[in-house]
């Protein structure tokens, strides 16, 4: 048996997450076991409880909770060739199951830990680093080029500056008041205070923005891009190639052309390209964030770190949204 956190229903943080004693899983031949030392919290996980991933059908409750994980591998399928027991390792897990003391994972997403971080610090990257990692690419984000980063002081957002000056990027970072200094001493060039300016004003011929924040920064992005300048968001609508990636119906796509036809005025104005990021899971990109962490180029920056059995106050500490990097669960 092993101690885990599960969610049992949809909706209030409190009433929906418990904390069970389960069975340990049972690896299958192509998984590794791995006993947990440190998990993180993301936004996704309290879109999960709150119901808002509901339509997915991923879940089937009660469900062990967390994506982010890191630890030690202590058994493996008859197939794994790629690992071995007692290597230090993190990924993130799309079916859950971090907040446990035991996860099985398939060997082909799992990388080997940062050997110069903690498992704590570990634990807070896979999401955030698989996401930054994955907007850049899409975006093509060049050494020399400008890009507008919002909320800068969350997960994604400290990640996001590292990475776009390990790129040569110069960056404009909006955050507020609190955490101006913060978000300078990651490396943004330029960091606005969105309580005093109006950073339409300050950011002009961006060559790209990472949208974070979803409704009319969405829009706005279109205002401070250059001419075929490129908008990459995690919460926009969703564009065409998006939703031929995600096999959605004619109708669907119809009904969601039809939600974006504001963008869609904004794209053919500016000659601009727009897409909405859905991270997928990618061990190659996992391991090149390890060799940026492992050469000092990308720091994991982390709020908090609570014990297991204190993960719903964590939940709710996350929920405010006020948090400067990662929020992280000590397991082990």
């Amino acid at each position: 048996m092993m101690k885990a956190i599960q969610h049992i229903g949809y909706g209030e943080i409190s009433e929906n997450i418990q904390h069970s004693e389960i069975e340990k899983p049972i690896i299958k031949s192509d998984e590794v076991l791995v006993e947990t030392f440190a998990a993180s919290i993301n936004p996704l996980d309290i879109k999960v409880v709150n119901g808002k991933l509901k339509g997915l059908g991923r879940y089937t409750l009660p469900a062990t909770m967390g994506h982010d994980v890191s630890g030690k591998i202590v058994a493996l399928g008859e197939n794994v060739t790629k690992l071995n027991i007692g290597e230090e390792v993190y990924a993130y897990s799309s079916k859950q199951g971090a907040f446990a003391e035991f996860i099985a994972l398939n060997q082909d997403i799992v990388s080997l830990k940062p050997k110069n971080i903690s498992f704590e610090e570990a634990a807070s990257l896979p999401l955030v680093g698989l996401t930054v990692a994955q907007v850049f690419k899409r975006g093509n984000l060049k050494s020399g080029e400008t890009i507008l980063i919002h909320a800068g002081s969350g997960g994604v957002g400290t990640l996001a500056i590292q990475l776009a000056k390990a790129i040569g990027a110069y960056v404009y970072i909006t955050t507020s008041t609190a955490n101006v200094e913060w978000v300078k001493a990651l490396g943004a060039d330029h960091v606005i205070d969105y309580t005093a300016e109006d950073y339409t004003s300050v950011v002009k011929d961006a060559d790209m923005v990472l949208d974070t924040l979803g409704g009319q920064y969405t829009e706005d992005a279109f205002k401070v891009i250059k001419n075929k300048g490129r908008v990459i968001s995690l919460v926009g609508p969703v564009d065409e190639e998006t939703a031929n990636r995600m096999k959605l119906n004619f109708f669907v796509k119809l009904y969601l052309a039809w939600k974006r036809r504001s963008i869609t005025k904004q794209i053919k104005h500016k000659s601009a390209y727009y897409s909405l990021l859905l991270m997928r899971v990618n061990k190659k990109q996992l391991d090149e964030i390890t060799g940026f962490v492992e050469k000092g180029a990308i720091k994991a920056k982390i709020d908090k770190v609570y014990p297991l059995k204190e993960t719903v106050d964590a939940i709710l500490y996350v929920d405010k949204g006020r948090t400067k990097g990662k929020v992280v669960i000590k397991i082990q």
